[in-house]
Parts: structure tokens; C-alpha cells; sequence
């Protein structure tokens, strides 16, 4: 074996590794949420309309929660999203009847996927009227 024969190896390894990695499907980040609207109801719950962004790879790997959290990571209303949003991106959801306490004047909305957990862009948003 000559003295350059394990350095073409090397070189050869690596192009092989970029070639690889180059090839490999791009990998779904972690949620974002991207906008948040809160209405209060006369019966003085609310309804939260979330819109996330994900790049839903199928049931391997989409955006399957949000949550909604006070100041102190208490978790007030949580939705559950069946199904990935492959061809429907950023995509909203709503959930209605979430108590949220009197004192609560701010609240936290953060996404999960199935395989980060969650993670990504979260929003603050003040509650009107509070």
C-alpha cells in the first residue's frame, strides 16, 4: 500500500458523507406558532385561534399540539391535532371554552410536534379587556 492510498480513502469517505447528507430529505424543524387571536365569551371563557407552521413530513413527523400556558407554565387549554398538515401550511385551529383565571392578564401559546416535542417559535399574547 502506498503512502497516498489512505488519504484517497479519507477523500473518498468524505464526498461520500456530503453526497449522502445531500441527499437526505430535508428534516421537519420544530413548531412555530405564528399568530394568536383571543376572543372572550359572555360566558366569560375564551377561544383561542392558533396558526403554526411545521414542515409536516406525514405521520412520522407533523405538528400534533399546541398549548396555552400562564405566567407560571400552568397549562390552561391544550389542543390535540390529529392528522399532519403536509400540503396546508402555516394551517390555524381554534379551541373554545378555555377558563382562564381572573388574574391572568397574559398567556403563552407554544407548539409540539411528534418528534421534537415541543420547541420553536412561541407567542405571548395579552388577553384585551384585562
Amino acid at each position: 500500500m502506498s503512502h497516498k492510498e489512505p488519504m484517497i480513502r479519507v477523500r473518498f469517505a468524505i464526498c461520500s458523507l456530503i453526497i449522502a447528507l445531500a441527499a437526505a430529505p430535508a428534516m421537519a424543524g420544530e413548531v412555530d406558532v405564528v399568530d394568536v387571536r383571543a376572543v372572550e365569551a359572555s360566558n366569560r371563557s375564551w377561544t383561542f385561534q392558533v396558526t403554526l407552521r411545521h414542515a409536516d413530513e406525514g405521520w412520522d413527523h407533523y405538528a400534533d399540539a399546541w398549548e396555552i400556558l400562564d405566567d407560571k407554565g400552568v397549562v390552561l387549554g391544550i389542543r390535540k391535532l390529529l392528522h399532519p398538515h403536509v400540503d396546508e401550511q402555516p394551517f390555524t385551529r381554534s379551541l373554545s371554552d378555555v377558563v382562564i383565571p381572573d388574574n391572568v392578564r397574559m398567556v403563552t401559546v407554544r407548539g409540539h410536534d411528534s418528534v421534537h416535542g415541543y420547541g420553536g417559535a412561541e407567542m405571548q399574547v395579552v388577553l384585551p379587556g384585562r
